[in-house]
């Protein structure tokens, strides 16, 4: 790995392992559904990040940077998402995923359950309009123009995905452990504390302008 990679490297580990709204997903998926489940989180925010890398290579978060339009429809959506999902945490009953037993209808039926937790991490991610616009601003100090962009661009997203993947791994495991350990009351705990931070992150993203980010 080339110093500039690994520059690139440290700095996606301090970006996020900040808590964000996927991560805060993480480790609510961890502590009520355990990581099997959370996994599929997981995978979603992995997607979300090669979208958002794949769009602002392609000039989208340039888009976003220069229509006040288009950032509006985006962030007015982004908001929304985030609202409602933090709502749906704070009311959290607190239920604990019970392991199904391994036969063909519970791995079928697992599998349709998971959906909505690839979907949930994928969308808090694309939603976002600051995606886009930080990996606009951050990337190209990473790049050589004279150089094939294409396969400069897929390592550097190779390598923040793996950084994320690894972070949110560690969160949702740290959830998981804490569903050994916690009543009910614990995980729902966990789950209104995640779904108050979203209901504050949507809130904040609502008042916040181009020229800001």
């Amino acid at each position: 790995m080339e110093i500039s990679h690994l520059t690139f490297a440290v700095m996606a580990l301090v970006i996020v392992i900040t808590p964000g709204p996927t991560v805060l997903l993480a480790l609510s998926n961890g502590s009520r559904l355990g990581l099997g489940r959370a996994s599929f989180g997981i995978m979603g925010a992995a997607l979300s990040d090669a979208v958002l890398i794949a769009a602002s290579a392609l000039g989208l978060g340039v888009v976003l940077a220069t229509s006040a339009f288009w950032f509006t429809v985006v962030k007015s959506i982004g908001v929304a998402y985030l609202i409602w999902l933090g709502v749906q945490m704070l009311r959290s009953s607190g239920a604990l995923e019970a392991v199904p037993v391994d036969t063909a209808a519970d791995r079928a039926k697992g599998s349709n359950r998971s959906l909505p937790v690839f979907r949930k991490s994928l969308l808090v991610a694309v939603t976002n309009p600051k995606g886009y616009l930080f990996f606009t601003a951050f990337l190209p100090q990473f790049v050589i123009l004279s150089e094939p962009l294409f396969a400069q661009y897929l390592t550097l997203a190779l390598i923040f995905i793996a950084v994320d993947v690894a972070v949110m791994a560690a969160y949702a495991s740290l959830g998981a452990t804490a569903m050994q350990f916690l009543s009910e009351r614990g995980v729902r705990w966990i789950d209104r504390t995640c779904g108050g931070f979203l209901v504050t992150l949507g809130i904040a993203l609502a008042f916040v302008r181009r020229s800001e980010v």
